[in-house]
């Protein structure tokens, strides 16, 4: 199965509306995958990695469940986990 993008962000929490999920992905604030997400209408599925430039902040997360509803906090925090020891890492040393 899969859930769109936009959704999913907004169950997860990571944006407060889904219309602020819907701009993001028009702007290409979010890679799935690596690839720039151009419509909210992408599909996420378990597994995919997904980008999230927000402000000043780069989250990269791996996709564990895709969510029926806009739970609380605690339940929203299944849905990810954080990608560590990635490039986005600061203080990763560079390849």
């Amino acid at each position: 199965m899969s859930i769109r993008i936009d959704k999913w962000l907004w169950h997860a929490r990571f944006f407060r509306t889904r219309a602020a999920a819907q701009h993001a992905a028009h702007s290409g604030l979010l890679r799935l995958n690596g690839r720039r997400v151009e419509k909210p209408s992408s599909a996420v599925h378990c597994g995919d990695v997904l980008t999230i430039a927000r402000g000043h902040e780069i989250a990269a997360v791996r996709v564990l469940a895709e969510g029926t509803h806009r739970g609380q906090a605690s339940e929203a925090k299944t849905l990810y986990e954080y990608v560590e020891n990635t490039a986005l890492d600061r203080d990763a040393p560079a390849p």
